[in-house]
């Protein structure tokens, strides 16, 4: 008797929402598209990293987002129709929050982009709801898919903050770093690695990028990224600006960890670099692989480290590996919003001058 009074509640709550044109779209569903390093568990897709996004094409007015947020201090980006940018502030509780409304009949497109890093804490994408309309096929996949490895540069920080260089969470905006600006050009699928404050042989907290470069959830050292889930054509590294500090100041204690009471020989740092490409080139037998630097202070005349990474891509001889640096900006703090312009349109062009893909 309770299983057909179960059976009957069920079937009553699926008629209700058929009559309503409720469409709940799960994260799993095939329909959906995701970029960057994204981890489906059970019912949910864990968002990580900068410019970790999910996109649905849709037929209808309006559409809503179940999400969660670990620490509320995690932005995102609601992109509607590859056109339209609002910014998203998300909370601790799992809620259910409108993306978009009283759009005009027909077909249209949605993107949830996280545009603040992994330390503002991850979020759960619990799915995409709507009153009525229809989910339609996804978009075809980009033909060119392009991956960077980089620090506070690559992930937007402090790019919106027009007076200071403020380390708070609604200035960050990896939508509008050099990276992400790149990968639009070219409508490439992409992947951004990035934490600020990272380098290769030291960083301003207790690990380094060849450390986590190889993970999905970059705050556990057991999760581990497949690589085969996505090949770029082209990887860009841009790494060393806090190597370039920490290298000279003995007192701090990732530098008293890791190097004692000596400052690095420049064999090391340049070892240590092409050991990391070396790392890339073994996961992606087959990518142009860019060492870029800048546009900070690490490439203002008579920094040395342009020159540590041109020697350990000598070292290697592979043709497909090339040098870019960044212009230094010289003016202070992060690079805003015209100055990561800059390097996108630098970047762009040497790809076109070297690069057939």
């Amino acid at each position: 008797m309770k299983k057909g009074i179960s059976f009957l509640l069920f079937f009553f709550i699926v008629i209700s929402n058929i009559a309503k044109g409720q469409i709940n779209i799960e994260p799993k569903d095939k329909r959906l598209t995701y970029m960057g390093r994204v981890e489906l568990i059970d019912s949910t897709a864990e968002m990580y990293w900068s410019g970790s996004s999910v996109k649905l094409n849709f037929e209808g007015t309006g559409l809503k987002a179940v999400l969660k947020d670990e620490r509320a201090d995690n932005f995102f980006n609601v992109i509607i129709d590859r056109d339209s940018v609002c910014k998203l502030k998300l909370d601790t509780a799992k809620r259910q929050y409108v993306l978009a409304s009283n759009l005009p009949a027909g077909k249209h497109s949605i993107e949830l982009y996280k545009i603040t890093e992994y330390d503002r804490g991850k979020v759960s994408f619990y799915g995409f709801q709507s009153d009525k309309g229809k989910v339609l096929k996804p978009s075809p996949a980009q033909k060119r898919k392009i991956e960077f490895y980089g620090n506070s540069i690559t992930c937007g920080y402090a790019v919106e903050d027009t007076l200071a260089d403020s380390p708070a969470s609604i200035y960050q905006n990896n939508y509008l770093s050099y990276a992400a600006l790149t990968a639009r050009h070219y409508n490439a699928a992409y992947s951004f690695i990035a934490k600020s404050g990272i380098g290769i042989t030291i960083s301003w907290f207790p690990y380094t990028m060849p450390e986590i470069y190889d993970r999905l959830n970059p705050t556990d050292s057991n999760s581990k990224w497949d690589f085969s889930g996505f090949s770029p054509d082209i990887v860009v590294v841009n790494l060393f600006q806090n190597d370039s500090w920490l290298v000279n100041k003995p007192d701090h204690v990732e530098f008293k960890r890791i190097f004692g009471t000596l400052k690095p020989m420049p064999e090391l740092i340049i070892t240590s670099y092409r050991k990391f490409i070396q790392n890339l080139r073994v996961k992606y037998p087959k990518a142009h692989i860019i060492c870029a630097l800048g546009n900070m202070d690490a490439t203002k005349p008579g920094s040395p480290w342009p020159g540590y990474i041109e020697k350990a891509i000598e070292l290697l001889q592979d043709k497909k590996i090339y040098t870019h640096f960044f212009l230094y900006k010289n003016t202070k703090g992060h690079p805003k919003v015209r100055e990561q312009q800059i390097m996108a349109d630098s970047l762009i062009h040497f790809i076109d001058a070297h690069i057939k893909w």
